[in-house]
């Protein structure tokens, strides 16, 4: 037996404010982007992140 089953994708739409007028702020370059980075410095960077939260967590519970 044959099963059959329809989706109705119905859309929404959520209200977001966008502003193309003089007021509205311009792309900036970025002059820094953990994107860029490396995979292998981005996880050394995750590490001494955690590294310093864990530090914070360890002195505060003392």
């Amino acid at each position: 037996m044959a099963h059959t089953h329809t989706h109705d994708h119905h859309h929404h739409g959520h209200a977001h404010p966008h502003s193309h007028g003089p007021h509205a702020h311009p792309a900036q370059a970025a002059h820094w982007s953990i994107l860029r980075m490396p995979v292998p410095a981005r996880l050394l960077a995750a590490l001494a992140v955690s590294a310093c939260l864990w530090a914070v967590v360890w002195l505060a519970m003392r």
